[in-house]
């Protein structure tokens, strides 16, 4: 093994000679031409590195792993970065008004819209079953996914201070940021529609007149938009992104899946209605992916 470890490193410096010898032979020639005498120490001359595009801050960097412009995020700059994306969140409608996002809002809306015609169909089936979803909803219960929600960013951030990797901890700061910016615009519709829970209506009762109910608190008890889609998707979603070019595609596939199986279990507790999810995991998934991780 010795001596194969030093043949090869004989080999590459033979090479790393040749190709030195070249490049001083070529600045050499080019060096003589008459026409142009300053070619061989212009260059020489180091070169100045790109200047940021307008707009650019220092959180914006290019990824050297997979030469794509990706978000970094530290402790100082996220209170800055997550008021950035409260505005951008609030403005959005306007920017729609204005002809943009047109497709995407579209498929999210008209997905929600179609959901909720098709909830007190579905809903009464679940009530009805309950029992043949006993063993997954064990697995999935609501105490178990909140904490697999908060144990990914905050294994993330451990692993990242041992093993001395800044990438890392900004991913899990990241997934604070996405979960933070959802979570806001989650409370703030809970608090408008007020929705009744599928399990809080009789089993004969009226699954179509759900919406606006009084006694709603949006911390506690309203139903639209699904609180646990919005956190895994958008927890799962920043992962998933951070990590879907660097060489482990297994990344992508176990965070989407994780948050799908979640985001269902919610349906078959009878805790929200399949548009609560819909509209839950949509919020996650696009806020996650559109605006945290937007390079700014």
């Amino acid at each position: 093994m010795t001596t194969i470890a030093r043949r090869i490193s004989l080999l590459s410096l033979c090479c790393l000679g040749l190709v030195s010898a070249t490049s001083q032979a070529r600045a050499q020639n080019t060096s003589d031409l008459p026409d142009a005498p300053d070619y061989a120490v212009m260059a020489a001359a180091p070169r100045p590195e790109p200047l940021p595009a307008a707009g650019q801050t220092p959180n914006a960097r290019v990824d050297t792993t997979t030469v794509i412009p990706q978000r970094e995020a530290t402790w100082r700059s996220l209170p800055g970065d997550f008021l950035h994306d409260q505005k951008d969140l609030w403005t959005f409608p306007v920017r729609v008004a204005k002809g943009h996002y047109l497709l995407p809002t579209a498929i999210v809306v008209g997905g929600t819209v179609g959901l909720i015609y098709a909830d007190p169909h579905v809903a009464p089936y679940f009530r009805k079953h309950a029992t043949n979803w006993d063993d997954f909803n064990d697995v999935f219960d609501p105490m178990i996914t909140t904490s697999e929600v908060i144990a990914l960013p905050a294994g993330l951030m451990a692993a990242g201070y041992l093993r001395h990797d800044n990438r890392e901890v900004s991913t899990a700061l990241l997934a604070a940021e996405a979960y933070g910016d959802s979570v806001v615009v989650n409370l703030a519709m809970k608090a408008v529609t007020r929705r009744e829970r599928p399990a809080d209506i009789p089993p004969n009762g009226n699954f179509e007149d759900t919406f606006f109910s009084g006694g709603k608190s949006p911390f506690k008890g309203s139903s639209f938009p699904s609180g646990h889609a919005t956190a895994v998707w958008s927890v799962a979603t920043v992962v998933a992104e951070r990590y879907r070019h660097r060489g482990k595609p297994w990344v992508p596939v176990l965070a989407y899946t994780m948050a799908t199986a979640i985001s269902f279990s919610r349906i078959t507790e009878s805790a929200h209605f399949p548009s609560d999810v819909w509209l839950g995991a949509s919020l996650g998934y696009t806020i996650a992916k559109y605006q945290t991780l937007s390079p700014r």
